[in-house]
């Protein structure tokens, strides 16, 4: 844990979620989706994620906790509750990615961010980010990317904050249109 993360979250940590977490990343997950602005974050209805068996949220933190096409990281405040979490989707060269996209060079989409409320705006999404971007340097990826609702201002810039750049390309998603982030790694 860098000073940074020790400042953010006191005696807590950024990690690799772990497989037996499911039970809290699903209660995370429910959390976000039940946000005032989910609507403009996530392509996920609450309804959909409510009606998902325990063996899908297993199954989920399983392929996250480990290997190398899925990375989700967790902010674990002093008390060892979850602060936040980011999930990283890593796509091989020339396959094609979350939204159909395929480049020469392997890439990563973050999705599924979320701080709690109360954690915003104290450094709790840098700390995510920052983990994130170093585990995706350790397996040689270059470039990483999101894409944000064009109404989602917010995030924007907490992205903008963070050395994200709008690249000026914008995809049309169920949630409406998005901004395409990037930062180089």
């Amino acid at each position: 844990m860098t000073v940074e993360e020790d400042e953010v979250l006191g005696s807590g940590t950024v990690r690799r979620v772990r497989a037996e977490e499911w039970q809290a990343i699903r209660d995370l997950r429910l959390e976000a989706l039940r946000d005032p602005i989910a609507h403009l974050a996530y392509l996920e209805r609450l309804e959909d994620a409510l009606q998902r068996p325990d063996s899908y949220w297993r199954e989920q933190a399983q392929t996250a906790a480990a290997g190398t096409a899925v990375g989700k990281f967790v902010a674990v405040d002093a008390h060892g509750e979850l602060a936040g979490t980011v999930t990283a989707l890593v796509t091989a060269p020339g396959e094609p990615d979350y939204i159909g996209e395929t480049s020469p060079h392997p890439r990563a989409a973050l999705v599924g961010v979320y701080v709690r409320p109360a954690r915003r705006g104290g450094g709790v999404l840098e700390a995510l980010l920052s983990q994130t971007e170093a585990w995706l340097q350790e397996i040689s990826v270059r470039q990483v990317r999101l894409h944000v609702n064009e109404d989602n201002v917010r995030a924007q810039g907490a992205y903008r904050k963070c050395g994200y750049v709008d690249t000026g390309t914008r995809v049309e998603m169920v949630d409406g249109v998005n901004h395409e982030m990037v930062r180089e790694l």
